[in-house]
């Protein structure tokens, strides 16, 4: 049986996709350049870009805006859906440097490897951009986080890696100091990415994709995404879509097999899942920003979900990092 999620997936398509090398030691910390400046610069005509950071060696944070910092180790990967502008270092405090300033400029010969740092323990990233004006990457719909970790297993963490590492290999100059890689690769790394994070998503298999694009169900949707705080009714949706309560309700139930409420707690669920494996935000605090007033009914509401309270799950991903240890104190002399 095949499945819909993965087959609505793998109708993406790229405009264009290069990876680069990303070398850093402790301790090291980088902003990015603009995101409309990374895709006029990486690739020309595009009006943004998605970003995706494979982490090969090493462990390390990232930040957009004001939001929280999330924490990748070794095989994970990062993905900024919408190409925000972002910052990004290691285990140890580290100044910013904006990261204009660690690659040379264009036109290229060769395809640039970052090197940054202190010296210390190493971290290396492959980065990919892909080009693509599918609605799924389209902000105003905030079908995706600004940014999320995903932890591939198994048989999807060796593919993962293989295709990263034939991608860096194959990135060849097209003219002009342009670079890109052949198209297939990319949309498959992508789309099998993209499947790991969304599996879980309320939905995901009754037509989710499809969904984005719904006249009604789309503006309801874009509102509980962007604010899943916020104590939405089936009124205020409504009001948000310029339909019926009635009609709403009858979409949802007939695209997405649920009603609007339902969905809203299950993505609720589908974000703070996120935020205990990869934030450092405590318990209480995960529980306040998907909407819950207190810890305890969050708990009981995500051990419903996920068969596991919130501190179990977080303690079964073992995705975030140890504090550094503290250098051993001097031994008295004299």
């Amino acid at each position: 049986m095949t499945n819909p999620l993965t087959d609505a997936l793998a109708k993406l398509r790229l405009d264009g996709a290069i990876f680069l090398r990303g070398s850093y030691s402790e301790a090291w910390a980088y902003e990015s350049v603009p995101g409309a400046d990374l895709a006029a610069l990486l690739v020309p005509g595009a009006s943004r870009v998605v970003l995706m950071h494979v982490i090969v060696r090493g462990r390390c944070w990232i930040q957009v805006g004001d939001g929280d910092r999330l924490w990748a180790g070794a095989g994970d990967v990062i993905v900024l859906p919408y190409g925000d502008t972002h910052r990004m270092g290691g285990v140890e405090a580290a100044e910013l440097v904006e990261l204009g300033s660690l690659v040379e400029q264009p036109p290229w010969t060769r395809m640039p490897a970052i090197e940054h740092g202190g010296g210390g323990a190493p971290t290396q990233v492959v980065c990919g951009y892909l080009a693509s004006e599918d609605p799924l990457f389209d902000p105003q719909l905030a079908a995706l986080p600004p940014v999320f970790v995903v932890s591939p297993v198994g048989e999807a963490r060796e593919f993962v890696g293989a295709s990263i590492a034939y991608a860096v290999h194959q990135t060849a100059r097209l003219a002009d100091g342009r670079f890109e890689v052949p198209p297939r690769l990319p949309e498959l790394l992508l789309v099998e990415v993209l499947r790991l994070h969304l599996a879980n998503a309320p939905a995901a298999h009754h037509g989710w994709l499809g969904a984005l694009l719904h006249p009604v169900l789309a503006p309801a949707m874009a509102a509980m995404h962007a604010d899943p705080a916020t104590r939405w009714t089936v009124a205020e949706l409504a009001r948000t879509a310029a339909v019926s309560e009635s009609l709403l309700d009858e979409r949802f139930r007939t695209v997405l097999g649920m009603p609007p409420i339902r969905y809203l707690a299950g993505w609720r669920m589908h974000l703070a899942r996120d935020l205990l494996e990869s934030s450092e935000l405590g318990v209480a605090a995960i529980a306040h920003r998907v909407g819950y007033d207190s810890e305890e009914a969050f708990s009981r509401a995500f051990k419903r979900a996920h068969g596991l309270s919130p501190g179990q799950w977080r303690r079964t991903s073992g995705r975030l990092p140890q504090p550094p240890k503290a250098p051993p104190e001097p031994v008295p002399t004299g």
